[in-house]
């Protein structure tokens, strides 16, 4: 298939993408978490703190603190069974996270390069299953690191580095080709998640996006026929760090170089499955994303807002949000059809506005500092009954705080069918966001690896936006299953190359009859 009509199918037509006999074989599905077996371990602390608060360090974390930071990020958090009464089925149940996944799956798995005094320095894998760390390469890699991410990240200064990967089956035995999609935005809100819980720690981090591919699969021991990297973040104490310094002196490396100079790793994982299918297309954009050596780095120019409006609604400036952290985490929940409308004040909707705004700026290598209110993704909205402001379809323009007027009528009916499956009642949701990205998804400055992080950008925002709904006791259900050309005529954003990425509905709710427990000390 060629990969440009893929990528247009998978974002307008993805009933082109998957075959329609595909059936979804749930016996052998794969389990959410990979498994190591026969490798040494180092058990981590089970006495997770029930609140997080903001704190400077200075110094380096021990491992229950490292313990801490990595069950907040991505362990296992609930265990929920939910309950139908009217199909009188028994429906499995799951254990979440903090983050949403398409179907609870998480194709997503955390590696950690620890540089800390209670465990040997080298490379490890998250065990969500155990909460623990499998140990996997032992070694000082910081000159290995620096090379991978383009000899442009201090990584001596720092302590360790995450890196988040997507394994390609864990969603592909489900969703078939779409989960390409799904993977990005995944990866995104377990990105948005972990620069939130970074905070609390007073960790610094930075996202780097562009690396040497190969050489980072490498150093962690995984084949890209089945899994790989798409984000690598450094961790640190140091505020004064040097993140973006390209040292021009240094000769780059490539991929070839780098993974001659470590031994291969004997993989030995489990994740369940035993009829694994093909998934060609995945591979062959896994790819075509791939960076093999760094002879330049490509920048995006910096976009003008184009948004006009005869109309502008400026939203009353209120103090910064002050809330429970953990709370957010916990009482994050997808209402799905448990929606239920109730008006919405002006002083709560720019509460949420200003949330996004402020915790959406981070350390990035596409802008090499801290990137400021977002102009690579916006959010577009559609408000019912909301406060003080007519029933339309507006953008957020975050550098004057104020919305601006698309079109004013009641959207609910269209929203609703434009929907692919009836997962919400639209009737029941007074704001329904649409987070938005450019249509060529940066292809000319990033290639095909532009399309990945766009979605993951998409999904680090929309993380943002769940959890300050989560403060603000309402709850986000973020949904891909909508007909894009529908919605974009409706925000009229055809003619300003842009699209939908992703659809969040957030209203108020009522609890869904379910078994829910914490599974934490």
């Amino acid at each position: 298939m060629n990969l440009d009509d893929f990528l247009h199918n998978l974002h307008y037509e993805n009933d082109k993408i998957r075959p329609q006999d595909w059936v979804v074989n749930w016996e052998d599905a794969p389990l959410p978490y990979k498994l190591y077996r026969g490798l040494p371990t180092f058990q981590l602390p089970s006495d997770i703190p029930l609140n997080l608060k903001q704190k400077k360090s200075s110094s380096k974390p021990t491992l229950q603190e490292i313990g801490h930071f990595l069950w907040y990020t991505f362990g296992l958090t609930q265990f929920s069974q939910t309950l139908h009464f009217a199909e009188q089925t028994e429906v499995p149940p799951t254990f979440r996270r903090f983050i949403p996944s398409g179907g609870a799956l998480y194709p997503n798995e955390l590696y950690i390069y620890l540089k800390i005094e209670d465990i040997p320095e080298g490379i490890y894998h998250y065990d969500v299953a155990h909460h623990r760390l499998v140990f996997l390469r032992e070694g000082n890699f910081d000159t290995y690191l620096w090379r991978a991410l383009g000899n442009r990240c201090d990584i001596s200064s720092s302590f360790g580095t995450v890196f988040i990967s997507t394994i390609f089956w864990k969603n592909f035995f489900k969703y078939h080709n779409f989960s390409y999609r799904l993977q990005g935005l995944d990866t995104g809100f377990v990105i948005g998640q972990l620069l939130e819980v970074g905070k609390r720690f007073g960790f610094e981090t930075g996202v780097y996006y562009q690396f040497i591919d190969r050489a980072i699969n490498h150093l962690l021991g995984i084949s890209e026929l089945n899994e790989s990297v798409y984000a690598v973040i450094p961790l640190s104490v140091d505020p004064l760090m040097n993140w973006f310094n390209n040292n021009d002196a240094e000769e780059p490396s490539s991929a070839t170089q780098l993974c001659t100079e470590l031994i291969s790793l004997e993989d030995r994982h489990c994740i369940r499955s035993e009829k694994n299918k093909e998934y060609p297309v995945l591979i062959k954009m896994n790819e075509a994303c791939m960076i093999d050596s760094f002879p330049s780095l490509q920048q995006i120019e910096r976009e003008t807002n184009e948004e006009s409006s005869s109309s502008l609604i400026f939203l009353p400036r209120v103090n910064k949000l002050s809330y429970d952290f953990s709370s957010a985490c916990r009482n994050r929940y997808s209402p799905g059809m448990d929606f239920m409308l109730e008006q919405i004040t002006q002083n709560k909707l720019s509460a949420l506005f200003s949330e996004i705004v402020t915790t959406f700026s981070y350390r990035n290598d596409i802008d090499e500092s801290f990137q400021k209110p977002p102009f690579r993704i916006s959010l577009y909205s559609c408000f019912y009954n909301v406060e003080g402001i007519t029933n339309g379809a507006f953008c957020y323009d975050s550098s004057i705080h104020a919305l601006k007027t698309i079109q004013f009528g009641d959207f609910r009916s269209r929203l609703q069918n434009g929907l692919f499956t009836e997962l919400v009642n639209m009737s029941q949701i007074p704001l329904s966001f649409n987070v938005v990205g450019r249509k060529d998804h940066y292809q000319s400055a990033y290639g095909y690896r532009g399309y990945r992080i766009q979605q993951m950008e998409a999904g680090i925002l929309s993380q943002h936006l769940l959890l300050a709904a989560s403060a603000l006791n309402m709850g986000g259900h973020p949904l891909l299953g909508f007909d894009v050309t529908s919605y974009d005529d409706l925000y009229k954003m055809n003619e300003k190359g842009k699209t939908s990425l992703l659809q969040i509905p957030i209203g108020c709710f009522r609890p869904h009859p379910r078994l829910q427990g914490g599974l934490h000390n």
